[in-house]
Formats: structure tokens, sequence, C-alpha cells
């Protein structure tokens, strides 16, 4: 069904939404050539290294560009056309950052200057849909439980959008076009919460469920209807995905293995796959994992990223789950 199916970059005419629905909810919605873009990392020192894959094909990354400053542990996140990191450590003291970048995403080239978040912060999480873009904890240097929004098609600073139910760093995070997920983390103990937001309103998160158990390092990506995180430190790096139904709440379901154990890495899916890529095991690799978010199970080798790294190489694609896999106004129910 899927190979003779109307596709957005082989057919002229009108979709209905039936049609819709059912290639979303069977998995195949086309995303025609969506890229996922990896920011950042440590290789030992800061990177700012920019690469990109195309996520429905298989094969090693390719470059793309840098970032306006060398930083690790960043939240990566982006809307159809824009691919954003946030905050993230710096080399040498006072060791944060609270500069935002941006790049369009179907272009290759150096990011620019977007704005500035509310205060200088390392190990940041981040989020998003087609429309804003959530950053959620870190540190400053101190532990904090803030949530911050902007939105991703004007320039500008970042504004209050309320507090986490907890301080916490080293955080995961995924979303659905109206939720926001932000799960693990430590401050110093690990953490197995998983609190969630409406993205369009403001306002505190509140408590979604619990990971299969308390860590920190894990790395999330979803598809409209599941978010997935997987890898992490218990304290032992771990292989484990697990995933929840973003629409409802409840505890994380044991979902499958990456194809080694590791954590702070960075992460992205469009509309089937999910893709994690620059491991610490502990040591810094270049390896690209996925998984069919449908299905989970055994990760898969999808290739190697151009320069080995780590340290949550903020993920960023024009196709992740919170733009309604790649088309607004259908949202998969299964």
């Amino acid at each position: 069904m899927a190979l003779n199916y109307p596709r957005l970059d082989n057919a002229s005419g009108i979709w209905t939404m039936k049609e819709v629905t059912d290639a979303v909810k069977g998995g195949y919605w086309p995303n025609a050539g969506a890229r996922g873009l990896f920011g950042g990392g440590s290789e030992p020192g800061k990177s700012n290294i920019i690469d990109y894959i195309t996520i429905a094909t298989t094969g090693d990354s390719t470059d793309f560009g840098d970032l306006t400053e060398d930083r690790d542990q960043v939240g990566g996140c982006s809307s159809f056309t824009r691919g954003m990191w946030m905050g993230g450590n710096k080399p040498a003291s006072p060791y944060h950052w609270n500069t935002i970048d941006y790049v369009t995403i179907v272009t290759t080239g150096n990011a620019a200057d977007f704005g500035d978040l509310t205060a200088e912060t390392g190990q940041y999480c981040t989020a998003s849909n087609s429309v804003r873009a959530i950053g959620a904890g870190g540190a400053t240097p101190s532990v904090v439980d803030t949530i911050e929004y902007l939105q991703m098609a004007s320039l500008g600073n970042a504004t209050d959008f309320g507090d986490l139910t907890d301080s916490r760093i080293n955080m995961g995070s995924t979303s659905s076009p109206t939720r926001g997920l932000f799960a693990a983390g430590d401050d110093p103990t690990k953490k197995d919460t998983i609190d969630y937001i409406t993205i369009a309103s403001t306002g505190d998160a509140a408590d979604f469920g619990n990971l299969t158990a308390a860590q920190s390092g894990t790395s999330g990506c979803s598809s409209s209807t599941r978010g997935l995180f997987g890898g992490g430190y218990t304290p032992t790096y771990h292989a484990n995905v697990e995933y929840v139904t973003m629409a409802s709440t409840g505890n994380a379901i044991d979902y499958g293995d990456l194809t080694e154990a590791f954590q702070a890495l960075g992460s992205l899916s469009n509309a089937r796959r999910g893709v994690w890529a620059g491991k610490r095991t502990p040591s810094s690799n270049n390896v690209i994992d996925y998984l069919t978010i449908v299905t989970g199970g055994a990760g898969i080798d999808f290739g190697d990223l151009a320069v080995r790294r780590h340290n949550q190489s903020g993920g960023a694609s024009s196709s992740h789950g919170g733009l309604a896999d790649g088309n607004q106004g259908v949202v998969n129910t299964t």
C-alpha cells in the first residue's frame, strides 16, 4: 500500500482527510526529504559543528555549518522551517550560554543569533511544536525548575512560561502538537519523573507519570502520539528505550533497546523513525541508531556522525512529532 500511495513529492491533487489519516496511522505519511540536524556536543572539547541526515534513508551525516559558539549539553528543537539550539555549556568560566541560535533547515550554512534565554543556562532541555519552542530546567549554575518559551517565527528573547514540578538537569524531552514532556534528570539524585505542559498555554508543569527507572541523560523523540526515551545512566549506562502515549498520562513502558548502552546524545524523529546519535559509553563515539516508532524493538545502525561527539549534541528536525507528523490538522491516534 505504501509503495503505491500518492506522495506529496510525486502526486498532484487534493488529499482527503481519510487518506492522510490512514497514512499517518500506518506510519507511512511522506515527509519528503525531511532532515535531521545535530548541533554542538563534546569531542572531548566543546564543539560548534552542525551536521545533518535525511531521516527516511540511512547513511553518514553531512556537514551543515557551525553554531555561533562552541557548546555542549545544548537544547535542540525545531519548527517546519527553523532548527534552533538554546543554552548549553561554554568551554570556560562562567560555563553557561544564554544564546539562542537558528538555521533554515532546507539550506546549509552557519547559524545566526535568534535572541537570548532569560538566564545563562547549561544542561538545558527543549521541546517544540510548529509555533513555540519550550526550554526547561538546567543549571545557572544552580539547578533550576524554570520553563521559558519563544515564538519560533520571529526573532527575540525567551519569556517565562512556568516551572517544572522540581529542579533538574540532564533531562530528556519530547513533544506532540499540543504537549511537551520532560523526563528523568538529577539534582543530584536521579529522577524517574515525567512532567508535561500544554505548549499553547503558559503555566506550571503537571505530573505525567514515571519512567521504568530513575536516571539522567536519557534522550527523547516522538511521533505525534508516542513519546520515546532512550538510553541514560542509572548509575550504569543502559540501552533501554521506553515509550508513553502523550495524549494520556501514565507510566512509561519498555519498548526495545538501542545497539549499545549510552547516555547524553542527540535525538530526533520523523513520523516513522526515532534517531539517536553521538553516544557517551563512557567515551564519545559517532554511532547513529534508529528504530521504527510504531513497533519499537531492537535499534538498527543508521550510519555515523561526521565527527564523533557526545554530551547532548542537540537534535532538530523538520518532521518531528510536535509538528503533527508533517501535517497540520491531522494527528496520529494510534
